[in-house]
């Protein structure tokens, strides 16, 4: 077996995906892998989608000093729903709005992005979140070029890049036994320096990574 690629290479990992993105998705499966426990609920967005919200957030890649990297905010405390967590770039959908054009308008409006030279890849699998009665729908998307982040004050406290083979180290997966809502729950995270990714944020990143292994078996001899 050939020894995996210690970079991602951006081009053929857009490739890779977007044609990955068409076939079937692990879903819930890799998603409820980074659910804190016990799980507060297990409905699924197919249950609730008539009756949430929605929301679409953006998984966007791009090459930072040479590698590629996964961009995600912190939230202000200003905001009504996750506020001074981490997460993607993203929020409620409009009326008459996509669910791309939402994802790439608050990617706009946060990041402080021109979002014309992006490159919609596909979708994963959309989430339900019990605490804020929200189905939020993941799109990736890749950037041909080197990006600068403009953040709104407002919104966004803090950017943090993070790059993929960092994410899909097994070493930098963690949990804790934290205090929510009044109860001990066991909290899985990715770690990045001081930053802890968590919550539906997680669960969303999980099933992207799980689909990101496969673009390892290119390299693998089986």
């Amino acid at each position: 077996m050939r020894q995996k690629p210690t970079n991602l290479n951006l081009v053929q990992l857009l490739d890779f995906l977007g044609k990955r993105l068409k076939g079937e998705k692990p879903g819930l499966s890799s998603q409820l892998k980074l659910a804190p426990k016990p799980l507060l609920s297990t409905l699924t967005y197919q249950e609730m989608l008539t009756q949430c919200l929605k929301a679409a957030v953006l998984l966007l890649l791009y090459i930072k000093e040479e590698k590629s990297h996964l961009v995600f905010i912190r939230r202000t405390g200003q905001g009504r729903h996750h506020q001074n967590q981490i997460s993607f770039p993203g929020g409620q959908q409009q009326k008459n709005e996509s669910i791309e054009q939402t994802a790439l308008r608050e990617a706009s409006e946060e990041l402080g992005l021109n979002t014309e030279g992006l490159s919609v890849i596909g979708h994963l699998t959309p989430l339900y979140v019990h605490t804020s009665n929200y189905c939020v729908f993941p799109l990736v998307a890749g950037a041909g070029m080197g990006l600068t982040f403009r953040p709104c004050p407002a919104e966004v406290s803090e950017i943090i890049e993070v790059p993929l083979v960092h994410l899909l180290d097994s070493n930098n997966l963690k949990e804790e036994l934290w205090t929510l809502r009044g109860q001990q729950v066991l909290v899985p995270f990715y770690q990045f320096g001081e930053h802890k990714i968590w919550g539906a944020t997680a669960m969303i990143l999980a099933e992207f990574l799980d689909i990101l292994y496969g673009y390892f078996k290119q390299y693998e001899n089986i």
